[in-house]
């Protein structure tokens, strides 16, 4: 046994380490982090998976508000057994504990590295079990594998999805112990951990594994009752797998039932000049499918149908299967399946993994039964040259597509070449091998250098830890009393989950599980958001500082690093302001469902009037009035106005949630900045200014897109109303407030009735008691967590059950139950098991042996 897994663990090494550095060097020509100075936190990496390793590092010390079921410092208050489960439920993810805080970026980047380095090794392993070979064969496939187009250009910026690509063959593993009927707890256990890391991809490796093992039971041809068994056992093992996985799994899937809906997307194929380019070195398309595997693995893949050495049962197969899941990626009902029946909102491909896979052990197929001749090689080159001209047509390949598709090839047809003249010459042969070594970790490293820099001019990007989080971070710890009041880390956000990087307990939050109702009740209270609702933003506004207890909010400069940013800037500063307590009571509540006004809505929460809202005049650049109230087209185009009267002293509020550019009140400082782009982006309220004493307000707007200002746009609040509201709030609330994990709890004024009202959204799994009552499911006051109170209770306590957390325990323990029983049976049945012969015959050994 020994002998046999030695080859296995050189290739897996060997695959290893040629994935590291080739991942390296790639960052290296990009010169991108840690590497040099271009950031690689673009998209999602800096928005959502940095921020979110960076709570798992403050969990995992002991620093964060919230434990492994509320997340305190998002939303004001989410739930976060599912992100858990969505971004942080790799083993993996653990290892950002060893670094420093401020070294987070740093430690996602190591994760992310060590994700695709074990991805290569688990494919080298398991393209020696397949099939005997050569060892340093299996680990350049393996790392081909790891570093595919799909890697490098998706799964490098999205690290959870790399624990899909670590799966498949870990997957495929289980189903060739199920043909044996060997290691069910191993086969069980890699099931659960895989569908623990990522169910997503999990879901996706899930379906190739099961495909590569349905080719193989065709290939092996066993008796009927054996080719149902494996397939029993095979899927007994993924069933207790999935069922171990149930706890975590079953909360996620519920969390996608509560999120906010994203948009929904018809799939329509691309066309076949784009596939064929993302075949090849350096080219790059963030809708199209990632399938680049190097030139060496496709040229292996494209020889194994007319490789003569190999049985035709076998070339058949393999390459039927690689065909059949190439146009599944192209086939509307097939897409679906692959992706659970959802279509992304993002890249349509995410499946594109599971073929990459399946080409590297074509190519595995093509080499481990000898090398291919010169008929083969040539066939395969003739291939590889007409989707080469297929894909010239693509606008995905540039100009620098060329040289390294050239030196590529050139590279492996004369390392495949002297390989195949090298007979017994040991020098020669291992001059081929270092040629194909080369040319793939040169494809390869610039192939992530293009994805790397041509990512960054696609998608939003964001600089890693540094001065500007810094200051941050020092000014809301030195702020921060939570519970006694939040403090909000502003509205000039840095990334998208801010208080998860920087800390406090604010509005933001993003995530692919944003409860529906945290973002339809922001909205209606005029906050903005982007992602199409997804990530909420921080509101600048005192009426909602108010209603959520934010007694600290900073206030930053705009971020250098973003595009939009205007110049200038200035110091990190903080706003302190006397606020009710976490929980209040209402007495005589008002249930107006919300309206259209926010400003009205904001009152309905706050339960006083404290705003006028005034009609308000859209002037063009002549000063003529515009009835459509449109901006940004026709005659209204550079410098519209809003004129309206507001009573003097007030604080002038615009609300304009389809107007993208800045707005300032005539007379005062600084400019505000809306931010409109449908359907993705909403601009949030924002204050101007005072009004003067004469009442007359003149809003100068500069449009730099199409938008349109809202009747009842303007919003005068009277902050001395405001602080007498916040002043009767005070007095009847809450007279101390705990939380502690996923409870809160809060002695009220003896006598208190009517509801009490949580400054917290009213996600689904809150239950709450009064005095010893019993626990019931949470009311609902707009949108809020609410109890009613009929004056006998002085004591509140509510608590989180996260949706699914009782159906999936119950699942897993069920799963761990049957899996206990069934290997104890197996024990049983082993000891009962007459011994085998003391001697083997020669066929047997060589049987055994391979």
């Amino acid at each position: 046994m020994k002998a046999i897994s030695r080859p296995r663990q050189a290739a897996a090494l060997l695959a290893a380490a040629v994935t590291i550095t080739a991942f390296c060097a790639g960052d290296v020509l990009a010169r991108g982090y840690p590497f040099g100075p271009r950031t690689r936190s673009v998209n999602d990496l800096g928005n959502q998976y940095v921020p979110f390793h960076a709570h798992l590092w403050d969990l995992l010390h002991g620093r964060a508000h919230g434990g492994l079921l509320v997340n305190w410092q998002s939303g004001y208050g989410t739930s976060f057994l599912p992100d858990l489960g969505t971004y942080l439920g790799s083993p993996y993810a653990l290892l950002v504990a060893l670094f420093p805080r401020d070294e987070i970026d740093l430690a996602v980047y190591a994760v992310t590295l060590l994700k695709t380095a074990s991805a290569a090794a688990a494919m080298a392993w398991l393209l020696l079990t397949l099939r005997p070979g050569r060892w340093w064969a299996a680990g350049l496939l393996g790392a081909s594998y790891a570093l595919c187009g799909w890697s490098t250009a998706d799964a490098s910026y999205n690290p959870m999805w790399l624990d899909g690509l670590i799966a498949l063959p870990l997957l495929c593993l289980v189903g060739e112990w199920a043909l044996t009927g060997r290691r069910r707890p191993a086969g069980v256990l890699i099931v659960a951990l895989a569908w623990t890391a990522n169910f997503y991809t999990a879901y996706m490796a899930t379906l190739g594994a099961g495909l590569v093992l349905l080719l193989r039971l065709l290939l092996a041809r066993p008796p009927r009752r054996q080719a149902l068994a494996a397939a029993g056992r095979a899927a007994l093992t993924t069933a207790l797998g999935v069922g171990l996985a149930a706890p975590l799994v079953a909360v996620v899937y519920l969390g996608t039932k509560h999120a906010y809906p994203g948009r929904v997307r018809q799939f329509a194929p691309v066309p076949t000049e784009d596939v064929a380019a993302r075949l090849l070195p350096a080219t790059y398309g963030f809708g199209s499918p990632a399938l680049y595997v190097g030139v060496t693995a496709l040229l292996l893949a494209l020889a194994l149908p007319f490789h003569r050495a190999v049985p035709v049962p076998v070339r058949t197969g393999w390459t039927a299967l690689a065909l059949a899941v190439a146009l599944s990626l192209q086939w509307g009902p097939t897409h679906l399946l692959w992706h659970a029946f959802a279509t992304p909102q993002g890249s349509p491909y995410r499946q594109a993994f599971v073929l990459c896979g399946l080409l590297v052990v074509a190519a595995w197929h093509a080499v481990a039964y000898g090398l291919p001749d010169r008929r083969a090689l040539g066939a395969a080159t003739a291939l590889l040259v007409l989707i080469v001209a297929v894909a010239s047509r693509s606008t995905l390949v540039r100009p620098y597509t060329w040289p390294v598709l050239v030196l590529a090839l050139a590279g492996a047809v004369g390392g495949l070449v002297l390989l195949g003249r090298a007979g017994q010459r040991i020098r020669l042969a291992a001059l081929a091998v270092v040629l194909l070594l080369g040319a793939q970790v040169g494809e390869t490293a610039a192939t992530s250098a293009v994805d790397s820099r041509l990512r960054l001019g696609h998608l939003d990007d964001y600089a890693p830890w540094g001065e500007r989080q810094r200051t941050q971070a020092a000014a809301i710890a030195d702020a921060d009393d939570w519970p006694r009041y939040r403090t909000d880390p502003g509205r000039e956000q840095t990334v998208g989950n801010d208080p998860l990087l920087v800390g406090g307990e604010g509005a933001q939050y993003y995530s692919s599980l944003t409860p529906d109702v945290l973002s339809r009740t922001l909205t209606a209270l005029g906050d903005g958001w982007t992602s199409r609702g997804r990530s909420v933003q921080s509101l600048d506004n005192a009426v909602t500082d108010v209603v959520f207890s934010v007694g600290a909010r900073v206030h930053s400069p705009p971020d250098p690093h973003q595009k939009h940013a205007p110049p200038g800037g200035g110091p990190v500063t903080v706003t302190r302001r006397d606020v009710p307590p976490l929980v209040t009571v209402r007495a005589a509540p008002d249930r107006t469902p919300f309206g259209p006004s926010p400003y009205r809505n904001q009152e309905l929460l706050l339960g006083s009037r404290v705003y006028t809202v005034p009609p308000v005049t859209v002037h063009d650049d002549g000063g003529r009035p515009v009835p459509s109230r449109r901006v940004g087209e026709g005659n209204a185009l550079t410098r519209p106005t809003v004129t309206a009267r507001c009573p003097a002293g007030t604080q002038v509020h615009l609300w304009a949630p389809h107007f993208s550019g800045t707005a300032r009140l005539a007379g005062a400082g600084e400019s505000a900045r809306f931010r409109f782009a449908f359907p993705r982006n909403r601009a949030a309220m924002e204050p101007l200014g005072t009004a003067p004493a004469s009442g007359s307000v003149r809003i100068e707007l500069t449009p730099d897109r199409p938008g349109r200002i809202p009747p009842g746009a303007v919003g005068c609040l009277d902050t001395a109303r405001l602080a007498s509201a916040a002043a009767r709030l005070k007095a009847t609330g809450a007279t101390e407030v705990t939380v502690s994990g996923a409870t809160v709890r809060a002695l009220l004024p003896a006598g208190s009735k009517g509801i009490a009202v949580v400054a917290a959204p009213r996600i689904a799994g809150w239950r709450c008691a009064t005095g010893d009552g019993p626990e019931r499911p949470a009311d609902a006051f707009h949108g809020l967590i609410a109890v009613p109170l009929d004056g006998t209770a002085t004591r509140l306590t509510c608590t989180f059950h996260p949706p699914g957390l009782r159906l999936g325990m119950t699942v897993g323990a069920a799963s761990l139950l049957t899996l206990v029983l069934l290997t104890a049976l197996t024990a049983v049945r082993r000891r009962r098991a007459p011994a085998p012969p003391t001697t083997t015959s020669p066929r047997e050994r060589v049987t055994t042996a391979s």
